[in-house]
């Protein structure tokens, strides 16, 4: 079983690593350079607001599909036509909440326009996600790799020639994103139903039986208060700046520079999650281990999500310049945009540990306790972001975000080693502690002493993680050469 996670979750890493990020720094930032000043701000804000209220849209239904498939994988032909009907009926409903919601909230004219082409978009996003957690649920994960990159490159392609050619098209508007991403993820998830009926032998049928639809939110509604909660202390961050400020429009164009760091850097927690689930509900309800899973995750994750963090605050300043223009109009401005960027940053460690053991207790159908967590959670995000944001601005929302994901990290660590039963080998943590502290000195000397520009010292300090992992065994050699021998014997 390790094997095969490592096979695919490499597959899918170089997969994403090859798109993602050409789409995040040529494309994504890019538009945030090249449209009006604040309009990408506001296309945050707004973006944020449809993730709050995201819980109506997916209801669960993703996650509780994804374990459900998962543990019997031949309901799906059964199974398809309500939960398609029940995603369908939602997303009439979730539009006209979200758009109620953007209206009290005091959005007007313009932009409630907007939110109704993003709204949109979250829609087909959901839809998507909502057929490939049936091709991952079937353990087909190189497949639903290739589906998580098939919007991104089509974005890449018509973005791209729009931005390329602005003498021909004219100045970039953010309306033009919008309705390029509405096209995108219609078309992969018409892609993905296709490859869903070949592999799964699903038909194009729907069940708009009252009681088939709520039989299906029923079950999923404990995954749909966890998704609402989740939702809730990840991203009100960004509509409270932009409300709370008198310049909440500059600082949410900061937060978005920031944030977008952080979601691609995310990306690779977010694919291990995504093939987690499947996984570990097989496996739980197989009743095997799945220790050796979780500590291969961690150790394959915890190290270089502490290395990514700590170059990044040591190179804050440098990394914003380079990306963002108004960073080199305005100093002070730039050494706010380069605190957030670190800040935020500085909470990669626990996102990435958050998508391993969250992912468990989700596996095992642990959503009482996880909803407490979230709770919790929220109401941490909520009361910090009221007292910072109005005095701080984005660099409070910033220590908000990075102290919630971090304290709920280390409960949801906690509650999955008494949940599940995971041994608990202080041994281990040790190490980890140990590799982060001595990262934390080599970044510190790196920075410091050795000559050169920061993409040097970030490469070497790179390099040398990498060498650590070997040295405190978090990797090994001779696994590594095990499954290259063994996929050179197949091939």
């Amino acid at each position: 079983m390790r094997r095969f996670f490592i096979k695919n979750i490499l597959f899918v890493i170089a997969a994403n690593v090859i798109v993602k990020p050409i789409w995040v720094f040529m494309i994504d930032r890019n538009v945030q350079n090249t449209v009006a000043a604040g309009d990408y701000g506001t296309y945050q804000a707004l973006m944020s607001l449809s993730i709050i209220f995201q819980t109506v849209l997916d209801f669960g239904i993703t996650n509780y599909n994804s374990r459900t498939i998962s543990m019997n994988p031949e309901r799906l032909p059964t199974l398809f036509p309500a939960m398609l009907s029940a995603r369908l009926v939602l997303m009439v409903v979730y539009m006209v909440l979200a758009f109620g919601g953007g209206w009290l909230w005091g959005y007007r004219g313009w932009e409630l326009s907007l939110l109704v082409g993003v709204l949109l978009v979250q829609s087909l996003n959901a839809l998507v996600a909502f057929i490939r957690s049936n091709v991952s649920a079937l353990h087909r994960f190189k497949t639903d790799g290739v589906l998580s990159i098939v919007d991104r490159l089509l974005m890449i392609v018509i973005c791209g020639v729009l931005l390329l050619n602005r003498s021909y098209f004219g100045t970039f508007k953010i309306e033009w994103f919008v309705v390029a991403q509405i096209f995108c993820y219609l078309t992969a998830a018409v892609a993905g139903y296709i490859i869903l009926r070949r592999i799964g032998k699903v038909k194009l049928q729907f069940s708009f039986s009252v009681g088939e639809i709520l039989g299906v939110m029923r079950k999923s509604l404990p995954y749909a208060l966890l998704i609402f909660q989740m939702s809730i202390y990840n991203r009100a961050d960004a509509v409270m700046i932009e409300r709370l400020r008198l310049d909440g429009k500059v600082q949410a164009d900061m937060w978005a520079a920031a944030f977008r760091l952080l979601e691609v850097s995310n990306m690779f927690g977010l694919m291990f999650a995504t093939m987690l689930l499947p996984l570990f509900g097989r496996m739980l309800s197989q009743g095997d281990d799945v220790g050796s899973i979780v500590r291969l995750c961690v150790n394959m994750m915890l190290p270089m999500s502490v290395v990514v963090g700590v170059g990044c605050w040591v190179s804050r300043n440098e990394v914003m310049h380079m990306l963002y223009k108004a960073c080199t109009a305005d100093a002070a401005l730039g050494i706010q945009y380069g605190y957030v960027f670190a800040i935020l940053m500085a909470s990669f460690p626990a996102w990435c540990m958050m998508y391993v053991y969250s992912t468990l207790l989700t596996a095992n159908g642990s959503l009482a306790r996880l909803n407490v967590i979230a709770f919790l959670g929220v109401v941490v995000n909520l009361s910090l972001n009221a007292w910072l944001i109005p005095r701080f601005g984005a660099i409070g929302g910033a220590v908000t975000s990075c102290f919630t994901q971090s304290l709920l990290a280390l409960i949801y660590i906690v509650m999955a080693w008494k949940t599940v039963g995971l041994k608990t080998a202080w041994g281990h943590v040790a190490a980890h502690l140990v590799f982060g502290a001595l990262c934390v000195m080599a970044a510190t000397g790196i920075s410091r002493w050795l000559p050169g520009a920061w993409q040097l010292h970030f490469a070497l300090l790179f390099a040398l993680g990498l060498a650590m992992m070997f040295v405190f065994k978090f990797l090994s050699v001779g696994e590594i050469g095990r499954l290259v021998k063994m996929k050179a014997e197949k091939s």
